[in-house]
């Protein structure tokens, strides 16, 4: 069995939240009358950490107690929406399994909140099992497209980056995965694989996914 790990980022990856978190954006920014445009949702939401987002959309520089506040209304508000509507990326889960029982070392790295992160284990049980190590934005201190959350992954995993293959779907997810030193792999839900940096590959969903295409691409790029 190779040392062999597979880290997955969660919205988008895992599960298609993104149509949910759109509409939990709307909802929470409604509150506040502002009406965001698709290019704002495009270029200042998908992949960004709720920080940036916040301050991006309330045009002010917000402080912790602040900050901490509005991120808590809006993440409650995607999971109410959300927790009742859970459902993994067609093909993952027999991935996961195909992963796991060949030896490879599994974990998630996201930067949405723990409480999320929790959430989408509960609903998906299978991921508690499998997973060696999950990451939430209150284990960095430096978010996407920093590669902090990936490396600290590796590490926890006990695997070299150059033999990390990454699952992501946005363009500061991709960032950070390359900037790691990992094999990246594009999933496009959030966006076309011309819209995100050079991957080593790019899928819609994981039916066509084993171990051995994984095992592939890492020996390819050695």
């Amino acid at each position: 069995m190779s040392q062999l790990a597979v880290i997955f980022d969660m919205d988008g990856v895992i599960a298609d939240t993104n149509p949910t978190h759109n509409v939990a954006w709307r909802k929470f920014l409604d509150r506040y009358e502002i009406v965001p445009t698709e290019d704002d949702l495009q270029n200042h939401m998908y992949g960004k950490h709720n920080s940036y987002i916040l301050n991006y959309f309330l045009k002010r520089e917000l402080m912790a107690e602040e900050l901490l506040q509005l991120q808590f209304e809006k993440e409650a508000l995607f999971r109410e929406l959300y927790t009742s509507i859970v459902e993994p990326l067609p093909g993952l889960l027999p991935f996961l399994t195909d992963l796991k029982q060949n030896g490879a070392k599994l974990g998630i790295a996201t930067s949405a909140p723990v409480e999320n992160l929790e959430m989408m284990v509960g609903q998906i049980p299978l991921l508690n099992e499998v997973m060696s190590s999950m990451l939430s934005e209150k284990d960095v201190t430096k978010h996407k497209p920093n590669p902090e959350v990936y490396l600290k992954s590796a590490e926890r995993l006990g695997v070299s980056p150059s033999q990390c293959v990454v699952f992501e779907d946005s363009v500061s997810g991709v960032s950070a995965g390359l900037a790691a030193g990992m094999k990246v792999i594009g999933v496009t839900t959030s966006h076309s694989s011309d819209e995100l940096p050079p991957c080593s590959a790019y899928i819609n969903d994981y039916l066509n996914m084993s171990y051995s295409t994984v095992l592939q691409l890492i020996n390819a790029t050695l």
